[in-house]
């Protein structure tokens, strides 16, 4: 499976594990589905990058 989580929105960091994890709410369920699924990208990425979200606006 290819997932670039690094420009996603729901990519962050916890100070406290000093670790990136992806914060999206799913449960057991949906993260099996995910794994075992042939998506090519991730279905909750949303992109991160606010320049580009406003830009689309202008």
């Amino acid at each position: 499976m290819q997932i670039n989580c690094d420009d996603c929105a729901y990519f962050e960091y916890d100070d406290d594990d000093e670790m990136y994890y992806c914060s999206v709410n799913m449960d057991e369920d949906d993260y099996v589905r995910l794994l075992e699924s042939g998506y090519r990208n991730c279905p909750y990425y949303r992109n991160g990058d606010e320049y580009r979200v406003v830009k689309h606006q202008m």
